[in-house]
């Protein structure tokens, strides 16, 4: 009985050791047995997930991606840029040798953006640091079909510009949505084609409303949001959950020219705005009294025996302007235009630009502690220098 039990040990062993060297080194042979039933394989059941509509997709923004992404172009520009005059041109052994071909060294620099197709008249809203100088415009729809621009007008304050390309095709249009509705919390996509490689949607949220005194242009209302924004955005479009266009993207805060979730972007109601004025007048016109202002700190609030810091003081008065005119001097403070309150001196540039040149407006001031009152004809604001 004894020897049984061994034998029978040892047989179930070298089994067990057989199982375990086939399983490892050919466990193909294992899957490829027969089914002992002969007649009947069984097969695993598999559930595929539902396509199409039927199908949830909870947190997509796809649809609204699918909307504004056929409106939104590349711009694609370049300039002629003159070199310096070579120091040798005028030695006459060089000029015998090279003639004149190296006194004045010119080549062709390039650039790219992105732009908003608003008409279907082919008009295109885009930044204007994107094509300023440029001499030569390309405008490329998604679909690859690629226009000649021309400018129509600019605005280097609001850093807005105007393109138009021919409308022989039936042209993707944008539809815009509202900026004033906008939300501090609010999903937005951000469309463009950030460093050339193709058209790219991010997307994120509305950080912040309102934002100014960036130094960025001299009229400022930012929306800032995380949606990533890199070189090549400039001028795409931000839209919001339902693909309608909320801002112009312009900028981003960077120390390493990359994103770094701070963009910024000119509201839709802005943009909207100054291509009404380009498109009608080729330009735009805003208000403008003459006066130079500061800010008013709390230490300037004290000796002006001020309540608070709000307002605008009047540091200086052009002589002969509007402000000039109506009796406004240096040492007032402005804190009302036309019955709004002045909250900051970047609140009554704004207020001023509103206002239509020709017409008269109510000015509220303070000096000497005392309130105050003039009516100022409203002068025209004069083109800035070029830099």
């Amino acid at each position: 009985m004894r020897r049984l039990w061994l034998i029978f040990a040892q047989t179930v062993t070298v089994c067990v050791a057989v199982l375990f060297v086939v399983k490892t080194l050919k466990p193909e042979w294992l899957t490829t047995l027969p089914s002992t039933s002969g007649t009947v394989s069984e097969v695993a059941t598999v559930f595929e997930a539902p396509v199409g509509s039927e199908m949830r997709r909870p947190g997509s923004y796809a649809d609204a991606a699918k909307t504004a992404l056929p409106a939104v172009v590349h711009i694609f520009t370049s300039q002629e840029v003159k070199g310096p005059r070579q120091p040798f041109i005028d030695d006459p052994i060089f000029r015998h040798f090279f003639g004149d071909r190296f006194g004045e060294l010119s080549q062709r620099r390039s650039g790219l953006g992105s732009g908003v197709v608003v008409s279907p008249e082919g008009y295109i809203l885009t930044n204007f640091h994107v094509i300023d100088g440029a001499d030569e415009i390309e405008v490329a729809n998604d679909d690859g079909r690629k226009y000649k621009a021309r400018v129509v007008g600019s605005d280097p304050e609001s850093d807005l510009a105007v393109l138009r390309i021919p409308a022989d095709h039936k042209l993707p249009v944008i539809a815009f949505g509202s900026s004033e509705t906008l939300r501090v919390g609010d999903v937005v996509l951000a469309i463009g084609n950030p460093f050339g490689v193709g058209q790219t949607v991010t997307s994120g949220i509305v950080s912040a409303l309102g934002r100014s005194h960036l130094g960025i242009n001299t009229f400022e209302n930012f929306i800032q949001t995380d949606a990533a924004i890199n070189p090549g955005n400039s001028g795409g479009a931000l839209v919001d959950s339902n693909g309608h266009l909320v801002g112009i993207n312009t900028a981003i805060y960077s120390q390493s020219g990359g994103s770094m979730g701070i963009g910024f972007a000119i509201p839709v109601s802005l943009a909207k705005n100054v291509m009404e004025q380009i498109v009608k007048h080729g330009g735009v016109t805003r208000g403008w009294v003459g006066i130079e202002v500061q800010e008013i700190t709390p230490e300037l609030a004290e000796s002006f025996k001020l309540a608070g810091t709000q307002g605008a003081l009047i540091a200086g008065v052009m002589r002969g302007s509007p402000a000039d005119k109506a009796g406004i001097k240096p040492g007032d403070v402005l804190t009302r235009v036309a019955s709004k309150p002045v909250k900051d001196a970047q609140v009554m540039l704004e207020l001023i630009a509103a206002l239509e040149p020709g017409k008269t407006a109510h000015f509220d001031l303070k000096r000497d502690a005392r309130d105050v009152g003039v009516e100022v004809v409203i002068g025209k604001r004069p083109t800035p220098p070029k830099e």
